[in-house]
């Protein structure tokens, strides 16, 4: 799967540049060069990554980081600018950047914080995913909250990782009804090899665990099929 990148930057010689040698490394670049066009992109595509002019004709990289975080909170931004001043760059954090990169800057030492930044922050899928998660789900004697990666259980909080909670939230949604072990592997994994598929039992056998305080829940494997999530049906 290519990562999608939003580029904005106002000089065509450079804004080039990156955008073909960032296609030429496997991305799939939207370059823009205007801020006031970017959020009808981000309404229309699902990105992984933003790459960030500060200075922009009418709208300066700023005032449009701020606007990217009230429609996607998790999406990773990379400030591009010709300031050095300190204050610039605690400008840049405050505005909702997640990294800071000079100009003139290396074009690899760019693909390398675009790569981090997707790995540490996940893809666009996955923030998509996130955001239409709800606040709370009430499983027997717990309370999952996917947006904070937490599981309450009788005896603590539990904290979730990211795959934890994908697929989990799988299972969830399919509550009492088979969830197909294919389906799942391509919807968190997105290919379902032998490498891929030994993993999933790795961490279905840490589900188990976690919910081994309420005897009434069950994740039941059915051979060749997939999964019965069972919980307690609600009154």
């Amino acid at each position: 799967m290519n990562h999608k990148v939003l580029y904005i930057e106002d000089e065509p010689f450079l804004g080039k540049i990156v955008k073909e040698t960032l296609g030429n490394q496997g991305f799939d670049v939207v370059w823009e060069t205007a801020g006031a066009k970017v959020m009808g992109k981000l309404t229309s595509h699902i990105f992984d990554i933003c790459v960030l002019d500060i200075m922009l004709p009418n709208l300066d990289g700023y005032t449009l980081c701020r606007q990217i975080r009230k429609l996607y909170p998790a999406l990773p931004v990379i400030f591009l600018t010709a300031k050095v001043e300190t204050s610039d760059l605690v400008k840049g954090f405050d505005a909702g950047g997640n990294d800071y990169m000079r100009k003139p800057f290396s074009i690899e030492e760019l693909i390398i914080r675009i790569k981090y930044q997707i790995q540490l922050n996940g893809t666009g899928k996955d923030k998509q995913r996130q955001k239409l998660l709800p606040d709370e789900i009430k499983l027997g004697r717990y309370r999952i909250f996917p947006k904070r990666f937490e599981m309450e259980a009788p005896s603590g909080m539990i904290r979730l990782s990211n795959r934890d909670m994908e697929v989990l939230g799988m299972l969830a949604s399919n509550c009492n009804r088979v969830t197909d072990r294919k389906e799942l592997l391509l919807n968190v994994w997105g290919d379902d090899s032998y490498f891929n598929s030994r993993n999933l039992d790795v961490y279905m056998r840490k589900l188990r665990k976690y919910f081994r305080e309420d005897s009434s829940i069950e994740i039941l494997t059915l051979k060749s099929k997939g999964y019965l999530f069972r919980v307690p049906e609600k009154d």
